[in-house]
């Protein structure tokens, strides 16, 4: 089977904006990650995931965007932008964008074109729908389908805010951020859709003009030098035909938008044209692809004609959260095992294909914090953390910051926080009638600001993010005092030095890259272990996921340690003893 450059890749995804402020006004910029290449390419990754650094009024902090083909100033200038790649490939390192088309920003000229004429040129390239009379609405459970689907007309367009007052909104699906997916358009009786937040319409890639729009600007960016996309909330640009209402999943009487536009048939023909005008097979491409099972991965992410070269595997990152809704009021119990269960399955869907492995990113709190209890949240458990994402078969991604044990940060207030996720998160928790304090018990523990508090460089003030006397963005977590990219470099038995030694070994060895995967002593509780293979040789990963010892019976065979995240292994003839959180990953 071909072989694919991004196979052996490790992936460092920077969120600008956090990253490193070189001119003082408190946000990172593309100069400021062009400065810290060689810490990069230290680590050992060969490739940079950035978070979107187009032009945006940053509702979404950059994923809403306005100008497609230019960098916000925030961020620098399109001549910063080439620099930064010129500078990385002279280190090995490949820039992979962030492209977001599933939606753009409400800002947009597209959008706001739309919103002069709505019958229009661009208003086909949004979905705009009539809104239900309320009158018609509660004589039924829900919108319906036809109401819902109704074509836009001469008429409506004229019709003034007083008349449109009595209308509700085309069907009842819930936005990821909370209240309808439909706002109005003022002045007129007609809503838009938006998965997300208001200020983020969907595109609507049914519209033939829309779509060769957003081919000629990928084809754009490739010309200039990227490598690749990271793209995102792509397993939603195919609505449910008829925009159908479901019943309510909870007491506002919406439903979750996934119902109506996650992975629904069609997608994959929209995928393959997108690949096939683009970026094809040799790019590396990666999908936040919510929503795709089993069935789905020779279509998404097969080696010889998946639409991606990869998919994330986020099989596990919710288990502390009820579904289907995942408010973070409503938690769980979980356990080592459902993780491994969960992650072992993902590994075993994409025998065939690929997928990118990862802990941490943007949009989840800190490894540390998320996925070990109290006593591991330490050197041990991030080490070990760090074995089980990289070891895996799949592209690692290494998020800012996880590589020196960031944590994640608590705020005081609600108003501290920028996520806008947070402050829904936060009101409906307190709409369900929990305390402030309890809610923000809430925010601290999933915040994305976790992930999003500026890097720590250094024990200088602001952790050398930005300049003395300059006020960061988002306030800079409180321990940078110890945890801190300096501190850790000069420290031989560090978080730091034990990453670079693991994406060392993996980047060296054809078994971790290419090899296949199997589970390894399934049955002892707290121990996640797996193999890599490749033809007779093999590699085993051993995980002591628990606050305990657990014994290893190995047989008759011979295991030599290649790492341990205790410096010695502890293997006595044919057993091995794992320490609490205990990392070892050897050889038979």
């Amino acid at each position: 089977m071909h072989r694919y450059w991004w196979q052996n890749a490790v992936v460092y995804q920077i969120y600008p904006r956090s990253f490193k402020d070189t001119n003082g006004d408190g946000i990172g910029d593309i100069p400021g990650i062009t400065s810290k290449l060689d810490y990069i390419r230290d680590l050992g990754a060969n490739v940079i995931w950035l978070c979107p650094v187009c032009c945006s009024p940053m509702a979404d902090n950059g994923y809403d965007i306005s100008d497609y083909d230019h960098i916000d100033p925030v961020f620098g200038t399109d001549e910063d932008f080439d620099e930064l790649i010129r500078e990385a490939d002279r280190r090995g390192i490949r820039i992979v964008m962030d492209m977001v088309v599933n939606h753009c920003s409400s800002e947009h000229r597209w959008f706001q074109e739309a919103l002069k004429d709505p019958e229009g040129k661009y208003g086909g390239y949004f979905h705009i729908r009539k809104g239900v009379p309320a009158q018609t609405a509660s004589e039924t459970a829900a919108p319906s389908a036809d109401a819902a689907g109704e074509a836009l007309s001469s008429e409506t367009a004229a019709r003034s805010s007083d008349a449109a007052a009595e209308l509700l909104p085309p069907n009842n699906w819930r936005s990821i951020f909370g209240g309808s997916a439909w706002e109005r358009i003022p002045g007129t009786d007609l809503f838009y859709l938006h998965i997300f937040a208001k200020e983020q319409p969907d595109l609507n890639w049914e519209n033939a003009e829309l779509r060769e729009e957003i081919y000629a600007m990928i084809n754009r960016w490739i010309k200039k030098g990227i490598a690749g996309f990271r793209m995102d909330a792509i397993t939603y640009l195919k609505k449910e035909e008829g925009y159908p209402s479901y019943p309510a999943d909870a007491e506002d009487g919406l439903v979750s938008v996934k119902h109506g536009a996650l992975n629904k048939p069609g997608l994959v023909d929209i995928l393959r044209e997108l690949r096939d005008r683009t970026y094809g097979r040799e790019l590396l491409t990666v999908g936040e692809a919510e929503g795709v099972g089993k069935d789905d991965m020779e279509d998404f992410v097969g080696l010889e004609n998946g639409v991606f070269s990869m998919i994330f595997d986020f099989s596990f990152c919710s288990l502390n959260l009820k579904a289907p809704n995942f408010f973070w009021y409503d938690t769980r119990k979980w356990s080592v095992d459902e993780l491994k269960q969960a992650a072992f399955k993902t590994q075993n869907y994409s025998r065939d294909g690929w997928i990118g492995t990862c802990l941490e990113c943007h949009d989840q709190p800190r490894s540390i914090d998320h996925y070990l209890p109290e006593s591991g949240r330490n050197f041990y458990g991030a080490s070990m953390l760090a074995a089980f994402n990289l070891f895996r078969r799949g592209t690692p991604y290494i998020y800012q910051g996880e590589e020196i044990g960031m944590r994640n940060i608590h705020l005081k207030t609600i108003s501290e926080y920028d996520d806008v996720s947070s402050k829904n998160q936060y009101a409906r928790a307190t709409d369900a009638g929990f305390s402030e304090e309890e809610a923000m018990s809430f925010v601290h523990d999933m915040s994305r600001d976790n992930a999003r508090t500026p890097f720590q460089w250094n024990s200088n003030e602001n952790a050398g993010f930005t300049a003395t006397g300059s006020t960061p963005w988002l306030a800079v977590n409180p321990d940078y005092t110890e945890i801190n990219a300096e501190a850790e470099n000069e420290n031989p038995a560090s978080l730091l030095k034990w990453y670079r030694k693991l994406v060392r070994i993996r980047r060296e060895s054809d078994v971790l890259s290419y090899g296949d995967f199997e589970p390894a002593y399934r049955d002892i509780p707290g121990l996640a272990a797996f193999r890599r293979v490749l033809d007779d040789k093999e590699i085993i990963v051993f995980c002591n996921w628990q606050d305990a010892e657990i014994s290893v019976d190995l047989g008759d065979k011979a295991l030599t340690s290649v790492a341990d995240n205790y410096g010695t292994a502890q293997i006595n003839g044919g057993r091995l003893t794992l320490r609490p959180f205990e990392a070892l990953i050897g050889s038979f």
